[in-house]
This record gives C-alpha cells, sequence and structure tokens, in this order.
C-alpha cells in the first residue's frame, strides 16, 4: 500500500478548485489589492497562487484586516472559538 501525502494541500481537491467562470489567468486588480486597517474580508484562496496563501482550514471564513506584514496582511479571526491570526497575500482576499 502506498503512503498518504499529508501535506497542507493534501485533501483540498474540491476545496480549492475553481469554477469554471473563474478558471484562466488573473487580473492584474486582484493581485494589487490595497485594504485597510479594519475591514472585513473573507479568506477566498487563490489556488494557482502559492505564495502568501493561508492554511486550507480557514478557506472561507470572514475576519477583520488588523495590520500589514510587507505585502502580505495580517487578518484576525475566529476558529473554533479561539481567536487566530492569518498572514495573507491579497489575491487570496476578498472584501465582504
Amino acid at each position: 500500500m502506498a503512503k498518504m501525502s499529508h501535506g497542507p494541500r493534501s485533501k483540498t481537491r474540491s476545496k480549492l478548485r475553481l469554477k469554471p467562470k473563474e478558471r484562466g489567468p488573473l487580473t492584474v486588480n486582484r493581485l494589487i489589492r490595497k485594504f485597510e486597517v479594519g475591514d472585513r474580508v473573507a479568506i477566498d484562496i487563490q489556488p494557482s497562487v502559492h505564495k502568501g496563501m493561508p492554511f486550507k482550514r480557514f478557506q472561507g471564513l470572514t475576519g477583520i484586516v488588523e495590520g500589514k506584514r510587507g505585502d502580505a496582511y495580517l487578518v484576525s479571526l475566529k476558529d473554533q472559538g479561539k481567536q487566530k491570526y492569518v498572514i495573507s497575500y491579497p489575491v487570496h482576499l476578498k472584501r465582504v
């Protein structure tokens, strides 16, 4: 029997799949979005961009932008009743 992979993108075949209308090259606007501290954002992972990708558990969760770390944003959110912080590139965030 073959060994199973336990990497950060394991078991995400359907979770990180794009719908047919969303496929294709990314727009520049999606890559250079700007967010302000206090903005509410949803984590919407873009599977074709690996850099700055949040962990698969946070896909679809909503949080608040707390600050900026280089080109990425620090987003605070609640996960299973606990306060957590996610560092993510703007391509993986969507304004709510």
